[in-house]
């Protein structure tokens, strides 16, 4: 049960916080009144006032990083081990074995519904294309698109190892596939002897297409790969202008000052966008049997953020082999990024990671809480920050359009079927 029953039609809500940063100002928490008027925020009192005691207002969330076709087929395709390999090769297997239009279809929708009732309103998938299940995913997800238009805007990426990437091969063709979606180009970088052809071979059917780009980097704690650093050098020499993202960047953390100082100066100007997986990579990173592990796995946040580096935070997998857990649940990323990477006792803007930086980095409507924005907001019964993150906050209220949501979530009962 929401923890306060709204009115239909026009209200006002006062005694409200909201972050200073998500309003353009300096500072913590700060006071706010909202005026709701035909689904939008107004700029004058309408209709009854509804004192909401101090709870905190969100507008709703930006996921920039998740993996709708592989969500939920944990009980069929468990890691074996933990580990980034055993993720790798589970996945590899249940894939041919079971993606169908159908299997997909389904488990990405639960994933929607999934995020829709926790109060996302963008997301950014990464879809396996490795033909033939690009022709199979990539249809099936504008399918969705259409089917969610105005309660999630959604993209996709498709998602490729470097070595199948050449711009005279069967990546062509998928490129040609994400261009006919409307989708963005994305493949994983490793350190293999022809990694800067091949990205140049990338960016340069990124540019002949318009697309923008996403690519997974050095999700490793091994401190020799830094193809991070052979990206940035790649998109500076070209004059690559088209918008890119890269996720993860674990091995950052564990190279020396040195290496990744000057990589991220580069990064830097070569104006990437970064998103941090926080929950995957401390499930993944540093996974050693009958070991306890050193380190949390997550890439250097702060010192990016102190370059003037786009950072972001996101889901990442959802119940799958890559990470066992989750629920496409942003307010969850919020609570274990501040607690994972210490953004508590640092800088006031840390909650633009949640919401203008993803959606700047990917291009969607910014989120605002401006009289003529969109009424699309979520509500937790918080005071503060600790009160925030000292429960899961499952009594919010998430408004769509001024009015509030639905937010049962599907049962996983629904999915049994394909379990087997």
């Amino acid at each position: 049960m929401d923890f306060r029953a709204l009115p239909s039609g026009d209200y006002t809500l006062t005694n409200l916080k909201t972050p200073a940063c998500l309003s353009g100002q300096d500072g913590d928490l700060i006071p706010l009144t909202l005026h709701v008027a035909g689904g939008k925020l107004a700029d004058a009192a309408t209709g009854p006032q509804i004192d909401m005691g101090g709870a905190i207002a969100l507008p709703c969330f930006t996921d920039m990083h998740t993996h709708l076709d592989k969500g939920h087929i944990w009980p069929r395709a468990c890691n074996p081990d933990g580990t980034f390999m055993g993720a790798l090769n589970t996945v590899g297997a249940d894939r041919v074995a079971h993606w169908s239009a159908e299997d997909v279809r389904r488990r990405m929708e639960f994933s929607l519904r999934c995020a829709y009732a926790h109060g996302t309103r963008a997301i950014r998938t990464h879809l396996d294309s490795i033909p033939p299940q690009d022709a199979i995913s990539f249809p099936v997800f504008a399918e969705l698109r259409a089917e969610w238009a105005g309660r999630i805007d959604l993209q996709a990426a498709c998602l490729v190892g470097m070595e199948n990437v050449d711009a005279s091969g069967a990546f062509v063709r998928t490129a040609d596939i994400v261009a006919d979606h409307g989708g963005v180009l994305g493949c994983v970088t490793y350190p293999i002897p022809d990694l800067k052809p091949r990205l140049v071979d990338f960016f340069r059917l990124a540019e002949a297409r318009g697309l923008h780009t996403d690519i997974h980097v050095d999700e490793t704690g091994d401190p020799a790969v830094a193809t991070l650093r052979v990206i940035a050098e790649t998109v500076l020499e070209m004059g690559f202008a088209l918008p890119l993202s890269v996720g993860h960047c674990c091995s950052l953390a564990v190279q020396d000052e040195v290496e990744w100082a000057h990589t991220l100066d580069l990064v830097a100007r070569a104006g990437i966008n970064v998103v941090s997986l926080p929950m995957c990579n401390m499930y993944l990173q540093d996974r050693v049997a009958e070991r306890t592990p050193r380190w949390r796995g997550v890439t250097l946040v702060h010192e990016m953020r102190a370059r003037g580096i786009n950072v972001s935070f996101a889901s990442d997998n959802t119940r799958d082999p890559f990470y066992a857990y989750g629920d496409m649940d942003m307010i969850e990323v919020m609570r274990e990024a501040t607690r994972i990477a210490h953004l508590d006792h640092s800088a006031s803007d840390w909650p633009r990671a949640f919401f203008t930086n993803p959606a700047q980095a990917c291009g969607f409507e910014a989120p605002s809480l401006a009289p003529g924005a969109p009424a699309d907001l979520v509500i937790c019964k918080a005071r503060s920050w600790t009160e925030l993150y000292a429960r899961p906050q499952s009594d919010r209220i998430v408004l769509r359009g001024g009015v509030a949501i639905d937010r049962r979530l599907p049962d996983y009962a629904e999915l049994d079927d394909l379990m087997s």
